[in-house]
């Protein structure tokens, strides 16, 4: 199987295993975040192995800020007296998912002047511009068939690039620990931080604009 079909079906099987539990919810989706941030923490604790103790507890953080803002989005984001966190929180996800997506394609079809060759020689600006063209079309499809703030229309642009910059400090932290993949875990994807870094930025972003009564 080529790298690319490997790809594929670990994202679709993680993209249909990610929508069930947030649909279902509860202690399903709150053990599937609470696996996640697991996974992070141990790989970023084997990365950062002898980096200082300022480095471990920045792990920590990186794990429990985004767990935290995706269980809150899930059952407490509102907009005004309207419940919106089943609708806010799959747009977290396919605003992170179709900047991976439009990002890949972009950069593998297009090609051109490389983003940040020093730390990620694979990433373009196409990548980067397509990644975010890609977030703001589906993620504001989404917010059209939902009752989610217009807010969103805006946010959904800014918050892509943020992940993609989430991605490239990842992509600096193996670079500087020595290593290719974050971890083993994911055929064609590598390890949870390789496949999390964006959803870390977006759902803290976004947590943080709705506990800050914006949306």
């Amino acid at each position: 199987m080529s790298e690319l079909a490997k790809r594929s079906v670990a994202g679709i099987l993680l993209i249909a295993l990610a929508l069930l539990a947030a649909f279902k919810g509860g202690y399903l989706f709150a053990g599937l975040v609470a696996v996640a941030a697991c996974l992070m923490l141990y790989e970023w604790r084997r990365i950062v192995a002898g980096w200082g103790l300022g480095w471990q507890a920045a792990g920590f953080a990186y794990a429990l800020l985004p767990s935290i803002a995706l269980l809150w989005i899930r059952d407490r984001a509102m907009a005004g007296n309207h419940p919106i966190g089943l609708e806010l929180l799959v747009w977290v996800l396919i605003a992170t998912w179709s900047v991976d997506i439009g990002a890949y394609f972009a950069g593998r079809t297009i090609g051109g002047p490389k983003l940040a060759p020093t730390i990620s020689p694979n990433k373009t600006w196409a990548g980067l511009i397509g990644g975010a063209v890609a977030s703001t079309i589906l993620a504001g499809l989404w917010v059209r068939a939902t009752a989610l703030p217009p807010l969103l229309y805006d946010l959904a642009p800014l918050f892509a690039v943020a992940a993609q910059m989430g991605d490239l400090f990842e992509s600096w932290l193996k670079r500087r620990a020595g290593v290719k993949d974050s971890g083993t875990w994911l055929p064609g994807h590598g390890g949870a931080l390789d496949r999390l870094d964006g959803l870390v930025v977006v759902a803290t972003l976004t947590g943080a604009v709705a506990v800050a009564g914006l949306l």
